[in-house]
């Protein structure tokens, strides 16, 4: 996958309007302030060159291969914990909250990286990483190191982290228009 399958833009999932927050982003927020933070004086976008491609590339494949997927109930006895995965195991928004926290260490805008609630392939709830860029909505997830634009990941868009305040808002439910296989 290289930057240049990336070179147009494409559409943008775009926000129509509030949406109450996931109360587990709650909890990991008032554990994480920083994590959680909405700086206005960042970019809303990512200005994509070859080098911060390569950056983003590298982190979303090394986190999918070094985090064990568990559910939060097997791993911690819980129904939904958000965490940064720091124990080496963690279900799908502790992928994505690592690497959002592993891609602002090497300075891009955590503004334009915003936790996604989707419906997936097999019809459940599931968090990505949405990256805001010039090139439009890239998508990082866990089961794939692969890296779609947001309309060709086969997901239904439910809402996503705000970009101007530590809040959540709608997506409307966006689909998708391809389809993916299940795995």
């Amino acid at each position: 996958q290289t930057l240049a399958s990336h070179t147009a833009p494409t559409l943008a999932a775009e926000p129509v309007g509030a949406a109450k927050p996931i109360l587990a982003w709650v909890g990991f927020c008032q554990g994480y302030p920083a994590e959680c933070a909405v700086n206005a004086a960042e970019p809303a976008r990512i200005a994509m060159t070859p080098a911060i491609w390569n950056t983003i590339q590298t982190i979303n494949r090394r986190v999918n291969k070094s985090i064990v997927a568990i559910t939060d109930m097997d791993h911690l006895g819980v129904p939904d914990r958000w965490d940064l995965a720091e124990d080496g195991s963690g279900d799908c928004e502790d992928f994505q909250l690592l690497k959002r926290s592993l891609l602002a260490r090497a300075g891009l805008p955590r503004r334009a990286m915003r936790m996604t609630v989707v419906i997936d392939e097999k019809g459940e709830g599931h968090a990505v990483l949405t990256l805001i860029t010039d090139r439009g909505d890239l998508v990082l997830d866990n089961k794939t190191s692969q890296i779609l634009p947001w309309h060709r990941t086969g997901y239904t868009f439910i809402k996503r982290e705000s970009q101007d305040a530590v809040a959540w808002v709608s997506l409307g439910g966006v689909t998708s228009p391809v389809t993916t296989a299940n795995r």
